[in-house]
């Protein structure tokens, strides 16, 4: 929010006495808590302010931040690395404007004050450093890298033979004496674990993040000063594939092949001794190698495990043999940068025990987990050793009642995804896949000579705090909301994948289509700042953006040629649409800055393929549901409609990205009023007020982007209603155009016509989904059963229950400077509704309910905040942080 805007609502707030006493609270650094390996020299720092219970109107003042090299020198008030000073206006963040003096591997301090004059300090909060002053670890391996022959990236690579495809560990000594402090970075490719004297480093999974590793690698970064000890000392580290190295074996499913090397890793480790001195640990060629007991792991066909080939103790000191052991080798460095891994890890967050258990041929179980998620299994067995215990994941079952892996795009045709573990022989034994993970529901179970003490499944996905929970009093509802954010959460991993099965694809029209989506339900920004670096990472010489970043694999033809699924306006477009969505949920232009010359490139590429301003080529509105019951590219709706429409908004969204970035963007604005011109010659039908064939998405998305000619607005609203009242309030359009229904009909006042659409079951809709018993977002609007039980792309509707029948809208784009908007739709039946949201300055809650022919409303604006409330009836008011009551007409 500019100073101007904030100033003219503070002056419109109501007078109040003075103001409460407000500290800073929850602080971050580069948006983290108290994070472990920042490699940035001019880190931002945030935090949300905090006020008494009952405060109201608080408004962010002056701060200083202070930065210091202990926590001693902070409690001075000074600081020795950093002192901004202070900062007028309204910032809850503070940049440095130069590099600080920063130091690798090294603990700094931080605290701020509020309130000029008699400061009110924050509790002091930290940030390790990652490595600032040159990485010294060399890349090592335990075998060379495979010999790659000139191919198009995955989808041309030799079977593996099975001697092959066995994982590598890898162990090295150091000597400490009077440590104080411990701090070792890591990037190992495809995957890695870490353990110092045995003991994991992390409970963190699939580290680092897959990246467009040509361009980028990244690195992790732990305080391990706990289990470093006074002599000998031990690493031990483990190497997993991931989609670095994915190798196709018989009878296993793969969704690509292709190598970027063997698996391989560098550390570089920092003792710091109590006589001030610095030792350092690295990767060399003085490590040792041998093969682990991981005889094939694949992030698409699972995982198999001999446990008879473990060595107990290979990663302490107590083991000394030096069996099978040889030295590493120095491998070829990964062409990408290294850089510190900025988001969150995946973690394991629930866990789901059987609800039922069946046997449908002898031998054979089948574990029902009750829901269908993304994640682990988790296995307790025992028996004789060498005895052997298959697994195989599902989402639902054949006939018979055994796996069925249609959906996966695997089976007995193109290969099963599952996981053996062949049996020690030594008591209960546990059995986790360590580089693996599957969207399932199902677990087949042969456990052969073994038995099963106990099976269960891990759910997880990437640490996002909790930023949404939503209950209102229709339960259909908050049934479609939890549906939407278990594919929300199953598909949040280092790139928001589509499905955590099949594909595991960063497919980028989501991410701009269902930013709102991600947002309600997590705190996204930094996947988001990630994800814009994997898209301009991925772009192409030309300035064509893959419909995939990374691009793991390219779409081609046949002949060559870009296949539709590889190069679309609906999907590419996100180098600048989702950008701006995180811009307009988190304010930090910082993503817009870094996108900025990507976007550009963009444009002009989008200019180069259109004629006559229209972009005809791509996938369309992909997955819109036609009468025929068909699944694939667009049958309802030109795809020259939709990509042309979307080339319309990339320009008028740079024409706004440059405003706030202070560029020019005059040339942007002309040229989308041009292709606004064109879109309407060529799709409009004035006599019958609406656009290409009538459907839901080719009149939705002209009415959401403000594309309609002047004066015939309520026409083509008519007409979108029209086109859902036809098809009975079911949903027609599809992964792109409901995005856009939605936003069309909510911004135009059809709540009915959305709540209508929100309760059918009957017939391909959200509730029809359940009606078919999914837990989680299925891929097709009729729940189609081999197609994804599991998939992310159909969730706008969020964006529906969170900022309509709860009212709280976030934008930091708003001309009036309103960043918060509570402004509750009561629609249909619903009585009462009850929804937060955290926003970057705390929680907004919005409550409502129907009281005889009135509606109260309890809203709470966090301190730092300032809001536009419109109550139902159409009053409206501008309030400060603290609650607010209010009655409206309902």
């Amino acid at each position: 929010m500019g100073a101007a805007s904030a100033a003219g609502l503070l002056a419109a707030l109501p007078a109040a006495g003075k103001a409460a006493t407000a500290t800073a609270g929850d602080l971050r650094v580069e948006w983290l808590t108290g994070p472990v390996g920042i490699d940035s020299l001019q880190p931002r720092f945030r935090w949300v302010l905090t006020a008494p219970q009952g405060a109201r109107d608080v408004q962010p003042g002056p701060v200083r931040v202070i930065v210091a090299s202990s926590e001693a020198f902070l409690k001075t008030r000074r600081g020795d690395i950093w002192d901004s000073g202070l900062v007028t206006g309204s910032a809850l963040t503070v940049t440095p404007p130069a590099p600080l003096n920063l130091a690798s591997h090294t603990p700094y301090y931080w605290a701020v004050a509020t309130e000029e004059g008699a400061a009110q300090w924050s509790e002091p909060s930290q940030w390790v450093t990652g490595v600032i002053d040159g990485w010294r670890g060399r890349w090592i391996a335990a075998k060379p890298d495979p010999v790659q022959t000139p191919h198009v990236r995955g989808q041309t690579m030799a079977l593996a033979a099975p001697e092959d495809t066995v994982l590598p560990i890898f162990r090295t000594d150091f000597m400490a004496e009077a440590v104080t402090r411990a701090v070792v970075s890591i990037a190992g490719l495809g995957h890695f674990e870490l353990t110092v004297n045995g003991q994991p480093v992390t409970d963190s999974l699939l580290d680092p993040g897959w990246t467009e590793y040509d361009r980028t690698v990244f690195y992790c970064t732990y305080d391990v000063t706990r289990w470093v000890r006074a002599g000998g000392n031990r690493l031990g580290v483990r190497l997993g594939n991931g989609m670095y190295n994915t190798e196709r074996v018989p009878g296993r499913k793969t969704k690509f092949s292709q190598s970027y090397g063997a698996p391989k890793f560098s550390l570089h480790m920092t003792l710091f001794m109590a006589d001030g001195s610095v030792r350092h640990v690295i990767s060399d060629e003085s490590w040792q190698a041998t093969e682990g007991p991981i005889l094939f792991s694949s992030i698409y066909g699972g995982e198999d495990v001999d446990a008879r080939r473990e060595r107990p103790g290979w990663d302490t000191v107590a083991d000394s043999n030096t069996d099978g052991w040889r030295a590493a080798l120095e491998a070829p460095a990964p062409k990408g940068q290294l850089k510190a891994q900025p988001i969150p890890p995946v973690r394991q967050h629930r866990r789901f025990d059987p609800v039922k258990i069946t046997e449908p041929k002898p031998g054979v179980f089948v574990y029902d987990l009750g829901e269908n998620f993304a994640g682990r299994p988790d296995m307790v067995v025992r028996g004789p050793a060498g005895a052997k215990v298959r697994l195989r994941p599902c989402e639902t079952l054949a006939e018979d009642g055994t796996v069925w892996q249609r959906s996966f795009n695997a089976g007995p045709e193109k290969g099963w995804v599952e996981w053996n573990y062949i049996l020690a022989g030594q008591g209960d034994e546990s059995f986790v896949p360590r580089f693996s993970y599957h969207g399932f529901r199902y677990l087949q179970v042969e456990p052969g000579e073994a038995e099963i003490v106990s099976i269960a499944g891990q759910f997880c996905y990437a640490d996002l705090t909790q930023a949404g929970r939503f209950d209102c009093s229709d339960p259909l509802f908050v049934r479609i909301h939890k549906l939407i954010e278990r594919a929300v959460l199953s598909n949040s991993y280092s790139v928001l994948t589509d499905c955590p099965h099949r594909e595991k694809l960063g497919w980028l029209e989501q991410s701009h289509l269902n930013a709102l989506t991600v947002f309600y339900n997590r705190d996204a920004i930094t996947l988001y700042e990630k994800m814009a670096r994997d898209i301009a990472d991925t772009q192409k010489a030309d300035g064509m953006v893959p419909g995939i970043a990374p691009e793991y694999v390219q779409f081609l033809n046949p002949d060559g040629s870009d296949a539709d699924a590889r190069n679309s306006p609906e999907w590419g477009g996100a180098v600048v649409l989702a950008p701006w969505a995180a811009y307009r949920q988190y304010g930090d232009s910082r993503i817009l800055r870094d996108a900025w010359p990507a976007m550009q490139r963009y444009a002009g590429y989008l200019a180069s393929r259109a004629r006559g301003h229209i972009l005809d080529f791509g996938l369309g509105d992909w997955y819109d549901y036609a009468p025929d019951g068909k699944l694939g590219p667009s049958q309802l709706t030109s795809r020259a409609l939709s990509g042309t429409a979307t080339y319309f908004q990339v320009l008028d969204t740079l024409a706004r990205v440059a405003h706030v970035l202070g560029q020019p963007g005059d040339d942007y604005r002309l040229c989308a009023a041009e292709v606004r011109s064109a879109f309407n010659a060529r799709f409009f039908n004035p006599g019958a007020g609406s656009y290409d064939r009538g459907s839901q998405t080719a009149n939705a998305m002209p009415l959401a982007l403000g594309m309609v000619p002047d004066g015939q607005g309520s026409r083509v609203l008519d007409a979108l209603v029209r086109a859902v009242r036809a098809s009975r309030n079911g949903v027609t359009a599809g992964d792109v155009g409901f995005h856009y229904v939605v936003r069309a009909l909510t911004e135009n006042g059809r709540d009915d016509v959305l709540s209508d659409m929100m309760s059918v079951t009957d017939r391909p809709s959200y509730g029809y989904m359940l009606a078919r018993g999914a837990t989680a977002l299925t891929e097709a609007w009729n729940a189609d059963p081999t197609k994804s039980l599991n998939h992310f792309m159909l969730g706008h509707a969020e964006g529906w229950l969170f900022g309509a029948v709860g009212g709280i809208r976030v934008d930091f784009a708003d001309a009036d400077g309103r960043v918060i908007t509570v402004a509750p739709r009561p629609v249909g039946t619903l009585n009462h509704a009850d929804v937060s949201h955290r926003t970057v300055f705390g929680d907004v809650r919005s409550r409502w309910r129907r009281k005889g022919g009135r509606i109260e409303m309890d809203v709470d604006i966090p301190p730092g905040a300032l809001a536009r409330i419109v109550v139902p009836g159409g009053k409206v008011s501008l309030v400060g942080s603290g609650r607010h009551l209010f009655t409206g007409r309902g």
